[in-house]
């Protein structure tokens, strides 16, 4: 079977990862990419040579079996209505890495009920090839569409994790969508705790980012789950003991569920926000 032709509506850097990562394995010539703002298209032209560029969004989806929607929420309408006539007459599989913008609007702006979409959440680690990913499809998608959305972000993302209701996405939103910033704050805290301590600002750096690290790579590979691996740390009397009374006594574990539901929550207003406009 031929590799499929991917177009990209959109060449920002979630768009560039993702062209990047296929760009090493993927024929070139079944690459392409439409990018209005002229300075991003000739970046983007002079790092992938051989894919074809243009400015036409019509032009980028002529004959494409895959079609990424990498574009802000606020213009998706306009980019999808633009070009819904072509996408009619062939029907490709829609990958949409927009935040917030349901796959009911996106059918609707299509006008077609035939045009399989899947909706997908990956965070901002996925620039580095280190993300993860939430993944929503509709009825129309088949398995087979589904291991090519796959291919597509395994090629961004270490995770990929599909729900059958799509409000889950707001869930996802929550944990690994907003997710990166909770952890740069927190290592943020620690790096000034280290500095209030005494320690340089580039070993409080060093030291913090080795931990987390160290400490996410643990959760990964241990058979253990994370309570039993942070009891295994926590000696009775011990100086860790000590951090984790300080922590639980200022609810540390409140402040992360409000935190988590604040972020769904958001997620679900502005879902319903953009679907208006």
């Amino acid at each position: 079977m031929s590799e499929p032709v991917i177009a990209f509506i959109g060449g920002g850097n979630m768009a560039e990862a993702i062209l990047g990562g296929l760009y090493r394995s993927h024929p070139h010539s079944h690459l392409r990419f439409s990018e209005p703002v002229k300075e991003r298209r000739e970046y983007m032209a002079g790092k992938y040579p051989d894919v074809l560029n243009t400015t036409d969004n019509d032009e980028v989806v002529q004959g494409a079996d895959i079609v990424v929607l990498a574009v802000k929420p606020q213009v998706l309408h306009q980019v999808v209505k633009g070009v819904a006539g072509r996408l009619n007459e062939t029907k490709p599989l829609i990958i949409s890495i927009v935040a917030g913008i349901e796959t009911q609007s996106i059918v609707s702006w299509l006008d077609s009920t035939e045009i399989p979409v899947v909706r997908t959440m990956p965070n901002t680690p996925a620039l580095i090839g280190e993300g993860a990913v939430g993944l929503f499809a509709t009825s129309l998608v088949t398995q087979a569409q589904r291991e090519l959305t796959e291919r597509l972000m395994r090629s961004i993302s270490k995770q990929l994790s599909w729900v059958e209701d799509e409000g889950l996405i707001d869930t996802i939103t929550g944990i690994s969508g907003s997710g990166p910033a909770y952890f740069f704050l927190f290592m943020e805290a620690m790096e000034n705790a280290g500095m209030a301590a005494g320690l340089s600002q580039k070993d409080a750096k060093a030291l913090t980012m080795q931990t987390c690290l160290g400490a996410a790579r643990m959760a990964q590979t241990s058979e253990d789950d994370l309570a039993t691996l942070r009891l295994k740390v926590t000696s009775p009397n011990g100086t860790t003991e000590a951090a984790i009374k300080s922590m639980e006594s200022n609810q540390i574990r409140q402040v992360i569920h409000d935190a988590v539901f604040a972020a769904t929550n958001r997620s679900k207003e502005l879902a319903h926000e953009l679907c208006k406009n």
